[in-house]
């Protein structure tokens, strides 16, 4: 097969890629919240051999040395792309790191994860990244102990290359439909390994593992820790990469491919843990059974992962057993008194609540409670600033109800509804399955 067709096909396959991935990312696209700070473009930033657009951003209210995680984009995407659509903004609002977003300007809008010199550190997106994340530290003051990288699909790839090439700078990733460090090389210029993305490439653990260690001749430690999501009917980045990830990087910790624990943290997702069985294991990997490229994401396991948020605030998703679908913030999900709906369930931030220790559904820093703390039936459930009160603490009872402490009503999809947009409510508990939930 000529390179010209076998480039033909591989620009087929990322153009496919990218129509999967903006439907499955779309459900993500809402009003930024007003606040001051914004993305920002930064010229001049270093050394940028892979003349790439460096995008950032800084929360209003930052920390002393706050942490720094690079968010990397997908095939045909772009900065600006990943900001409209995800929420690292918001969520760093909330957490105080810094977020920094590389952006590519070749054609094809795929990072460089093939080419000798990014793989090596010697030129490329990955030496370019760095000089974005040397700025952030050196002129804003980031701690170098807490850089964390993150991306989907070609920006999963390049966050692969990114803790393969410098293990001393990144402390940890998290890739969402990617492959391994070096499985993209090529050494006739092109972009694409259709062996890599089909699967086809199989090495031992060791191999994998010495690819990682090659590229850092003398380096003894610490390894970065990687937290890796795929879905099992991928047809861009095919499934098997996944596996090929767990070998690599369980080989660079010297663990071996036993997971430790393995649990369902999702009905069609098993999740196992090598190295240890807590939430900062040295490897953390989730697949999504039935799952194709569009593999959900999940930001706030991700940043759990990093140690951004604590175990005790990583959130879940409120799924409703009648319907399926989830609580659910509509419009910016901040303004109090907005009231949640059903929805589509989309691991948004939007959906993501917290059961504290002392009873609160915490929501993007607000908490759900009853519209004027009604202790009639027909109440709103809706969010305000957190209180303490009983009006905002709520038990969830084995048999799924989720009970308000205030006024002994039960979370309630109003009039039985199963669609986008129905109302929740306070009702009288009656074990009914629009009232029966699991936070997952």
């Amino acid at each position: 097969m000529s390179a010209v067709l076998r480039w033909r096909r591989g620009a087929a396959a990322v153009f496919a890629l990218a129509i999967a991935l903006a439907s499955a990312l779309a459900v993500f696209t809402a009003p930024k919240a007003a606040h001051a700070a914004q993305l920002t473009q930064i010229t001049e930033f270093g050394e940028n051999p892979g003349n790439l657009e460096f995008y950032l951003y800084v929360p209003d209210d930052i920390g002393p040395n706050p942490p720094i995680v690079v968010s990397n984009h997908w095939c045909t995407g772009s900065a600006q792309n990943l900001y409209d659509w995800m929420q690292f903004d918001e969520m760093a609002d909330q957490h105080g790191y810094i977020v920094v977003y590389p952006s590519v300007t070749r054609a094809s809008k795929c990072f460089d994860v093939a080419s000798q010199a990014s793989l090596s550190g010697t030129g490329g997106d990955s030496v370019s990244i760095k000089s974005m994340v040397d700025y952030a530290i050196d002129e804003l003051g980031g701690d170098p102990d807490r850089v964390y990288a993150t991306g989907i699909s070609s920006g999963a790839m390049m966050t692969n290359v990114l803790l393969g090439v410098y293990p001393e700078v990144f402390k940890a990733g998290s890739v969402y439909a990617g492959v391994p460090f070096t499985c993209f090389a090529t050494t006739n210029g092109s972009e694409w390994n259709s062996d890599c993305a089909t699967g086809q490439i199989d090495r031992t653990p060791q191999e994998w593992g010495d690819a990682v260690r090659d590229a850092n001749p003398g380096y003894e430690g610490p390894w970065p820790r990687m937290q890796i999501f795929h879905g099992t009917e991928d047809q861009a980045l095919f499934y098997p990469n996944f596996g090929e990830q767990i070998e690599q990087w369980t080989d660079v910790h010297g663990t071996d491919q036993v997971a430790e624990f393995t649990d369902h943290p999702e009905p069609n997702a098993t999740r196992t843990r090598y190295g240890t069985t807590d939430g900062q294991a040295l490897v953390e990997a989730t697949s999504f059974d039935g799952v194709d490229h569009g593999v959900p994401h999940r930001l706030l396991e991700t940043l759990r992962f990093f140690d951004i948020v604590s175990t005790d605030q990583a959130a879940g998703e409120i799924a409703g057993e009648g319907s399926g679908r989830c609580v659910h913030l509509p419009r910016s999900g901040m303004a109090n008194g907005t009231q949640a709906v059903l929805w589509k369930c989309n691991g948004s931030t939007k959906q993501a609540f917290t059961h504290t220790a002392e009873g609160e559904l915490r929501v993007n820093g607000k908490c759900l409670e009853p519209a004027d703390s009604v202790t009639a039936e027909g109440a709103g459930a809706v969010i305000g600033d957190c209180t303490g009160g009983d009006d905002q603490r709520w038990t969830v009872d084995a048999d799924g109800a989720i009970i308000n402490i205030h006024n002994g009503l039960c979370l309630d999809a109003f009039g039985g509804g199963v669609l986008n947009g129905t109302p929740l409510i306070l009702w009288t508990c009656s074990g009914g399955a629009n009232q029966t939930w699991s936070i997952r």
